[in-house]
């Protein structure tokens, strides 16, 4: 296999400095250069295109959105963006996810030096990431699921014969920002509970949430601790911190905890889907969604076990087919489906899958 080719472009000295020296110690990664701005980019990717771009957003003569959005209408390639950790700097970002970007790696506005080089197992890890992408599926217009009459009226009363309500525990990662727009804007309010890990930084999941919840019928937060998983409700766990689910009488709430990473990942899938298959059992759905690594397989596994139903996003729909492909290995997906059916598997039956 050839090297991964990758290109820094950031107005700043020392980051491209700090980042060029980490990625260029990684096996299997090759900077092939760095430049300012895009416009210095541009001129570099002329004469040879890397496979990965590292992206700053604020940069003088162009900024990083208008940069994205021509590289993706004129030759899409994977980008990771490597943006400063503020609450502006987190609404710009999310910017660019939406505009094709595959995934973010924050920067402080002080300490860059130290920061950068303690992060370097997540920055070499989201260049990979970026490296698998299926770039048609991150530029893939959104078209809304099909909705069956259970979106206005449930049928029957399935979920009253139930001991407790049901619940959906999501989990995903790269390429997951734009997937989880695509499901929860087409679910209407009468949804089960759904609680989500996308592995995102700290401070980027409450604009990410705030997001989702301009542009959906269901309300979308990121989850407090105590909070309760409702109907019409989706939580997104805290970047930094775990989110746990537990039964409290015939309802469920989340715990917001500390820890160490699990499975490289705070909040982590695995901790998330562990907690579903202790507290809510087979009243549970279960999701595993785009993104690379081994996060959550082993967790979805446990649901299954504990009697919930489980999915997994198949390969063709993944903008990485890493964490699914690893659930299914295990044995811990019952069936796979493409990203425009999740929703109403989510709507059927009460959030048990069809």
């Amino acid at each position: 296999m050839t090297d991964i080719k990758v290109l820094i472009v950031d107005d700043s000295a020392v980051v491209r400095q700090v980042l060029s020296a980490t990625l260029g110690q990684a096996s299997g990664i090759e900077v092939i250069g760095v430049a300012a701005d895009p416009v210095f980019a541009m001129e570099k990717m002329s004469k040879q295109w890397p496979d990965v771009i590292v992206l700053d957003v604020e940069m003088p003569r162009m900024d990083g959105i208008t940069f994205l959005k021509k590289l993706m209408a004129e030759r899409p390639t994977p980008v990771v963006i490597c943006s400063t950790l503020t609450e502006k700097g987190a609404k710009t970002t999310l910017q660019a996810l939406a505009a094709g970007a595959v995934s973010i790696v924050t920067k402080p506005q002080s300490n860059l030096r130290q920061f950068l080089s303690e992060s370097a197992d997540e920055l070499i890890h989201a260049v990979r990431a970026a490296a698998k992408a299926n770039m048609r599926r991150v530029l893939a217009p959104q078209v809304p699921s099909r909705l069956t009459a259970d979106a206005i009226l449930p049928a029957g009363s399935t979920a009253m014969a139930h001991t407790s309500e049901s619940i959906v525990a999501i989990g995903t990662s790269t390429g997951g920002t734009q997937a989880l727009e695509q499901v929860l804007r087409v679910l209407p309010r009468v949804c089960p509970g759904i609680v989500i890990v996308q592995h995102m930084p700290e401070k980027f999941t409450a604009a990410f949430a705030e997001r989702l919840n301009q542009i959906s019928e269901i309300e979308v937060r990121e989850a407090r601790h105590g909070d309760r998983v409702m109907p019409g409700r989706a939580l997104i766990a805290p970047g930094g911190r775990h989110m746990l689910v537990k039964r409290n009488g015939a309802q469920y709430q989340v715990d917001i905890v500390d820890g160490p990473p699990v499975s490289r990942h705070r909040p982590s899938v695995d901790v998330l889907f562990r907690s579903v298959a202790r507290g809510a059992g087979s009243n549970a759905l279960g999701i595993i969604m785009t993104g690379m690594g081994d996060d959550g397989a082993r967790g979805l596994k446990e649901m299954r076990e504990a009697g919930a139903r489980t999915l997994g996003q198949d390969e063709a729909s993944c903008v990485v087919y890493g964490m699914p492909r690893e659930a299914f290995k295990l044995g811990a997906v019952e069936r796979e489906l493409p990203l425009e059916q999740i929703a109403d598997a989510i709507l059927g039956s009460g959030g048990r899958a069809r």
